[in-house]
């Protein structure tokens, strides 16, 4: 039995007069313009990247190159968990952003390229992957595991398993605006309701393998699910940027109102606080157990001038966000959501850099301006990408059944 025989509507779909698809095509123009930007900006990046990868230490390079990858594929694969998220809830609060969540879901493959520096810089970020732990007892017990040929594997299958469901969803989207078929919607459902169950545990495993694995001598059980809500809370706070720069500059206008803006302020606001309390879930497990192998992350972290950082991420991956978006009144104005989503988006490359580069610079706070170019540089490849598969759909799912309703909810 199909899943959506499951999730039959609770109401039949609202009748009324339907906007026309017409009406809501991409600003080419404006896109193109952004994409240039971006491009521009992502390309001077990696040249002033390059000259670092010569000068400076080859761990720092791949360091910031790590965590600028992450960052933005934390972007990519958050759209495609709220997509799959949208259409098993069939919210109205997705379908006015749907095809932003499509745009950002359809730049995976191009991050999977993106994923070569770092086989390549593999020995310099990973301690599992040099000779000279073959001495080390409790690392050697983890090699059928921690080994590059099956890390490159388990890599390509979360990757491509990812790809495959965003083009899948991507593809049948394209075909609801083409035939407006009202079958279609179930058959996005079938796909996004086993798709998320595969999301979150292919997650889990590239979370092991591309952050936790950096101290191959820690582990945490609820690692996992952290980064798969980070991911999901990276895609909101980008998404909201983006629909608000569309209200401004396109047809969407008409669309997106305040009420729209208020939802989407909710999720962040939910996404931030299940963050917080993944968080200290797993500093008050760890704290209370008190043991050598798990302790050794926090101490790290406390302390060497990392403490600073751990205090502002504190702040502002948490406490302000969680203030500022308590108020309706923020929730409900654009560009106030847009500076907290900003803040948000932020706070994320803060939280990421604080989870890896400790692992890689044990003697204390190491700031190196590729730090700040090389996310830079993948950043601006990874816009560009996404300006231009934005451009490639009309911004409203138009022939969706639920359409109406999504355009006139209260």
């Amino acid at each position: 039995m199909a899943l959506g025989e499951f999730l039959e509507p609770l109401h039949e779909p609202p009748t009324g007069p339907r906007p026309r698809i017409e009406d809501f095509q991409p600003p080419v123009e404006a896109l193109a313009r952004l994409r240039a930007r971006a491009f521009v900006v992502g390309a001077a990046a990696a040249l002033v990247s390059l000259v670092g990868f010569l000068l400076a230490p080859r761990a720092t390079f791949f360091r910031a190159y790590l965590v600028g990858w992450l960052y933005a594929l934390g972007a990519a694969a958050g759209c495609l968990a709220i997509l799959m998220l949208h259409h098993m809830s069939r919210g109205a609060w997705g379908l006015v952003v749907r095809r932003v969540l499509e745009a950002g879901a359809r730049t995976l493959p191009a991050l999977a390229l993106l994923f070569l520096p770092v086989v390549l810089g593999a020995r310099h970020l990973y301690e599992w992957t040099r000779p000279e732990t073959a001495g080390d007892p409790l690392i050697q017990a983890k090699q059928w595991y921690l080994n590059l040929p099956f890390f490159l594997a388990r890599t390509a299958v979360v990757l491509g398993l990812w790809t495959l469901i965003a083009l899948t969803l991507s593809r049948l989207s394209r075909r609801q605006d083409e035939t407006a078929d009202p079958s279609l919607f179930r058959r996005m459902q079938n796909v996004a309701g086993p798709g998320i169950v595969l999301y979150v545990l292919t997650a889990t495993v590239g979370s092991v393998d591309w952050l936790m694995s950096l101290d191959p001598r820690w582990f945490s059980s609820i690692f996992g699910l952290h980064f798969v809500i980070s991911q999901g809370l990276t895609a909101l706070a980008f998404m909201v940027v983006v629909e608000v720069w569309l209200a401004r500059n396109s047809t969407m206008a008409v669309v997106l109102q305040p009420r729209h803006f208020h939802d989407h302020g909710k999720l962040i606001l939910a996404f931030v606080m299940v963050w917080a309390y993944f968080s200290y879930s797993q500093f008050l497990i760890i704290w209370s157990g008190n043991l050598p192998e798990e302790v050794t992350f926090y101490h790290r972290r406390l302390h060497g001038g990392w403490q600073w950082l751990s205090l502002a991420v504190v702040l502002f991956h948490f406490l302000m966000p969680f203030v500022l978006l308590l108020s309706r009144d923020l929730k409900r104005s654009a560009s106030l959501l847009t500076g907290t989503a900003l803040l948000v988006l932020g706070a994320r490359y803060l939280d990421l850099y604080w989870q890896a580069a400790p692992s890689l610079e044990p003697e204390g706070l190491a700031l190196h301006w590729l730090d700040l170019t090389t996310p830079m540089a993948i950043g601006g490849l990874w816009l560009a990408a996404f300006f231009h598969e934005l451009a490639k759909r009309p911004l409203l799912p138009v022939n969706d059944p639920w359409i109406v309703e999504a355009i006139e909810h209260e």
